[in-house]
């Protein structure tokens, strides 16, 4: 009989031991919970600061990039039609002289090849000042 009380007594205290452990967990868990607080809410607060800070330094370097991607844009698109008159006349010298050869399907398809990128960079330079635009 010795031998059981020992182990009742074993696990017995060992069972408070545990439940006053997990009490004290507990009420250390509220106390740091209680002592954060304030800071959580002085974290929240510089956050929001900072965010309306780099929101109003951001604004106009925004205004910027948005002024400038349409000045691009408006310079690319000058160029580009410039260049689409100047690959089109090197098409028409290259039909011309391909014609007294007696080639005639090659000058096409260089045209077509030309004048598709020379149009797909105008848009695609469209299409990135629009989107700064949008940003802005």
């Amino acid at each position: 009989m010795g031998l059981s009380s020992f182990f009742k007594n074993l696990f017995g205290s060992t069972k408070e031991s545990v439940t006053e452990l997990a009490t004290n967990a507990e009420n250390t868990f509220e106390q740091a919970k209680e002592a954060a607080t304030p800071y959580i809410e002085k974290a929240e607060a510089f956050a929001e600061e900072t965010i309306e800070k780099v929101k109003e330094v951001s604004e106009p370097i925004i205004d910027q990039a948005a002024d400038y991607a349409e000045k691009a844009k408006d310079t690319v698109s000058e160029y580009a039609d410039k260049a689409a008159k100047v690959v089109n006349d090197v098409v028409d010298s290259v039909k011309e002289k391909t014609a007294s050869i007696g080639v005639s399907e090659a000058p096409e398809t260089i045209a077509e090849t030309v004048f598709d990128e020379s149009e797909k960079s105008v848009t695609e330079v469209e299409e990135i000042a629009d989107e700064a635009a949008d940003k802005a």
